[in-house]
């Protein structure tokens, strides 16, 4: 059995994004595929009270993996795990904890993909850091690494290599702008060449990626769904507040497609010029609920309306706490990924660090 490791230098980078991806991909080419998140620090508590790490349970389900999904994290820390740990109360093995977890869901598997930690910097705190679950493992490691800016960028491939040494497989460049892939390819990767620093791949940004969905939204917002008909999986690409004169929000509107609008329940100006434009969902903050004529026409364009409690500052702060991270519950944006994945990385290169064909 082969394993590999994945991990990032700052959260939200397309960490488990890329294990999901890199799972169906190896499954597609004929090898039996296993998946676990050794340490977790996103403690998650199902509807029935049980502890799990929500990402983990995601990329096992989608991967069709045999088990319970809710033990493919081992080690959770919670605050109160934690508070032993500093205090010295702990007596699990922790590393011997992992051990065995990884020899339970690699049995029978030609890969086994592990999730390491959101950030460079995590784990220390447990004796779990990712330099060191990656060594003990022998897991050669595959870090992801947003672009943040040019100096940004250099300086966290270098931290990166100095932190992991020779477990270093090599870097996944993600979410690079168009703008900055001249510096990237002029002086980035001949730079990393020169360190020996090998780059996996360089992914562009896509927004469709980052979108939210109509049925997250809901979720998150506690919002109740006014119209009929809804899609779930449809993709808000941006999120535009309207607060501004009929005229001037209609001219704004009209410069982003496939957008969520919020505004207050009662302005109606507003929502009919969301409505004139390509408007995904439109959000109604106040607990104001608009006129049926507003909820006929929606209907008629196939456009939900969502009526939240929270005013529009409330519900735009709850949105951009969630906004960053890549989901890829609906079918569309797991096969932008697998495409995306399969189009800029070399998908080989790892193959052949790990000794398959």
């Amino acid at each position: 059995m082969k394993c590999l490791y994945i991990t990032s230098v700052e959260p939200h980078s397309g960490k488990t994004a890329v294990c999901l991806a890199l799972g169906q991909m190896m499954q597609s080419d004929g090898y039996k595929v296993g998946y676990m998140k050794p340490v977790s620090t996103q403690p998650w508590r199902t509807p029935d009270g049980k502890l799990a790490d929500e990402d983990a349970v995601f990329v096992h389900s989608s991967l069709g993996l045999d088990g319970d999904p809710l033990k493919a994290s081992t080690i959770i820390i919670t605050a109160s795990t934690l508070r032993e740990r500093l205090k010295d109360l702990g007596e699990h093995d922790l590393v011997g904890d992992i051990h065995e977890a990884v020899k339970t869901a690699g049995e029978g598997k030609d890969v086994l993909l592990l999730e390491g930690g959101a950030s460079l910097r995590e784990g220390y705190a447990m004796g779990l850091s990712n330099l060191s679950v990656a060594e003990d493992l022998g897991a050669p490691a595959l870090v992801i690494v947003p672009f943040r800016g040019d100096m940004h960028l250099i300086d966290d491939v270098l931290a990166a290599r100095f932190r992991l040494g020779e477990q270093l497989l090599g870097v996944l460049i993600n979410q690079v702008p168009e703008s900055n892939r001249s510096f990237v390819d002029e002086y980035a990767l001949p730079y990393f060449q020169a360190k020996g620093i090998s780059v996996i791949g360089v992914l562009p940004v896509v927004p469709r990626l980052s979108a939210l969905s109509v049925g997250e939204l809901v979720n998150l917002l506690t919002a109740e769904v006014l119209t009929e008909g809804l899609d779930p999986d449809a993709l808000a690409e941006t999120i535009t507040v309207g607060a501004m004169t009929a005229d001037a929000a209609l001219s704004r509107f009209r410069r982003y497609k496939n957008k969520a609008v919020i505004t207050g329940g009662d302005r109606t100006d507003i929502q009919l010029a969301a409505l004139e434009t390509s408007t995904v969902v439109l959000i109604l903050t106040g607990n104001l609920r608009p006129s049926p004529l507003i909820i006929q026409q929606a209907e008629s364009l196939g456009v939900p309306i969502l009526l939240v409690k929270e005013n529009t500052m409330e519900t735009i702060e709850i949105i951009e706490r969630s906004i960053g991270k890549t989901r890829l519950g609906q079918p569309e944006k797991m096969e932008t990924f697998l495409n995306l994945i399969a189009e800029n990385a070399d998908v080989a290169s790892i193959y052949k660090e790990l000794g398959l064909k």
